[in-house]
């Protein structure tokens, strides 16, 4: 799907529908009320390198475990992510090759005959253990028995009791997601064993390096999402690679927001407003956003970066006319209360924040990490909810293009008055939302490009629109004089 932006001096060669967006006609649509969510996390257990649905705090533990030992993340990272209340929730697991499956093999007398793989690489198939047994209900058959601790996970009846019968039962199984069985040598009958332990797990977690996360921005880049998080505090250097490849794939567009955040140490230090100010200005780009607080659920405290996952369900969670400012956040506090200077510089400094108002939790205002606006943006480039807007429209308008006038109709004033008059019944539909303002929007042909003595002349096959819309936004600031008789 081609597209993205454009300049008049540089052309692009593949057709599609290349925008640009001006300040003096700021566009706005109604994309869609929900968002897709991408979360790279590292785990002890689960799929690697591939993208995995997550609905459910059930789904979590079922396909990643819920422990955080050495250094896992998953569970913590997609159960802040799934209290955004996303669209749809992908998990994406990073390992290195350090990490190995778990496994057991069982043996006729001293000879090995069986052998069962955990299905995934991981620490927590070490604590997988099989039995062989005769059958509690028919002592003439044999019984293989997989368990996680005193948890039975499966259970095989087999009647030859054979490496070959058993192995066949374990791989036929779809409910069977935690072992893969395989029979060796000449295979038998396993010899009955009380507990037979599986070793060997082990995550990949503790030796992932930054190239192991610049890596999976090119599966990112196949993939469909709107809003991605990292499951870590990342250094300077990654946060610079991350914020490139962002501009990259919206500039060709993909326009997907990133959310980064920083380390507990940095959320609690005295110095932690500089800090998260810092990082935005050194990131500065209306498609990333940086958390700066750590929050607290229960006993247990999260970073800003662990956070920063709550805030990217929270953006692809929303309706196109709501906010993130003042959103109610599930949190029962945060990790350090920000001063009301603070609070304030962190408004000006593109940093977002939640903050403590003696009764809830709630997000102060929904910015990004823009600080300084380019040549042609304002102030509105500052917002999460433009944002968003300005890509929805971008994202809608092109795949309507697509899908009903590139390649398909003809490029003549009819033909540019048909597709005129469709994008101007969507902004309509925006209007009645309050997506944008319900007075003044238009779609034309482009002045500069059309009319008496245009400055550039298109090609045939070329049409060059321009958008006149004024988003809307919510109410942050209310200002009242009180007067006294």
């Amino acid at each position: 799907m081609a597209g993205g932006t454009w300049e008049s001096t540089n052309r692009p060669v593949l057709p599609g529908l290349y925008m640009n967006f001006q300040a003096a006609a700021a566009s706005a649509i109604q994309g869609g009320d929900r968002g897709t969510v991408v979360v790279l996390v590292k785990g002890n257990w689960g799929p690697e390198q591939q993208f995995v649905e997550i609905g459910s705090e059930t789904a979590i533990n079922s396909i990643f475990s819920g422990d955080s030992d050495n250094g896992a993340t998953a569970y913590s990272s997609l159960y802040l992510a799934l209290l955004g209340s996303p669209k749809k929730l992908l998990a994406y697991r990073l390992a290195d090759d350090t990490a190995k499956k778990s496994s057991v093999t069982l043996k006729a007398e001293d000879v090995a005959v069986l052998k069962l793989d955990a299905q995934y690489t991981g620490t927590r198939g070490n604590g997988f253990t099989a039995t062989v047994q005769p059958s509690i209900t028919d002592s003439t058959k044999k019984e293989l028995r997989l368990y996680e601790g005193t948890r039975l996970l499966r259970s095989y009846v087999s009647t030859a009791g054979t490496a070959a019968d058993f192995a066949a039962q374990i791989n036929a199984d779809e409910d069977n997601t935690y072992v893969v069985a395989s029979v060796v040598g000449n295979g038998g009958v396993p010899s009955d064993v009380a507990t037979a332990a599986f070793s060997g797990g082990a995550s990949g977690n503790a030796g992932l390096v930054n190239a192991d996360y610049i890596a999976a921005q090119e599966a990112l880049e196949g993939e469909n999402f709107d809003v991605l998080a990292l499951d870590f505090a990342a250094d300077s250097a990654l946060l610079q690679s991350f914020a490139a490849w962002v501009k990259r794939v919206r500039s060709e567009g993909k326009l997907i927001t990133a959310v980064v955040g920083g380390s507990a140490a940095d959320d609690i230090s005295a110095k932690a407003a500089t800090t998260a100010a810092t990082r935005s200005l050194a990131l500065n780009y209306e498609g990333i956003v940086n958390v700066g607080t750590g929050v607290r659920i229960g006993t247990t405290d999260y970073s800003s970066a662990q956070t920063s996952a709550y805030v990217a369900g929270l953006i692809a969670g929303q309706r196109l006319n709501e906010s993130t400012t003042y959103h109610v956040a599930p949190f029962d506090d945060v990790t350090r209360r920000w001063t009301r200077s603070e609070q304030e510089q962190a408004v000006k400094n593109g940093v977002f924040i939640f903050f403590n108002d003696g009764r809830q939790v709630k997000a102060l205002r929904g910015v990004n990490s823009l600080v300084i606006p380019g040549a042609g943006q304002n102030n509105a480039w500052k917002k999460i909810r433009s944002i968003r807007v300005m890509d929805a429209i971008n994202t809608d308008l092109q795949q309507a293009a697509e899908d009903s006038y590139i390649g398909k109709v003809n490029n003549t004033e009819e033909g540019r008055l048909a597709l005129i008059g469709a994008m101007k019944e969507y902004l309509t539909q925006l209007a009645q939302s309050s997506v944008i303002e319900a007075s003044g929007f238009d779609v034309i042909l482009d002045p500069a490009y059309y009319g008496e003595s245009p400055v550039l002349k298109p090609e045939a096959d070329q049409v060059f629109l321009q958008w006149n819309v004024k988003l809307t936004d919510v109410m942050e600031q209310l200002f009242g004089t009180f007067y006294v008789q």
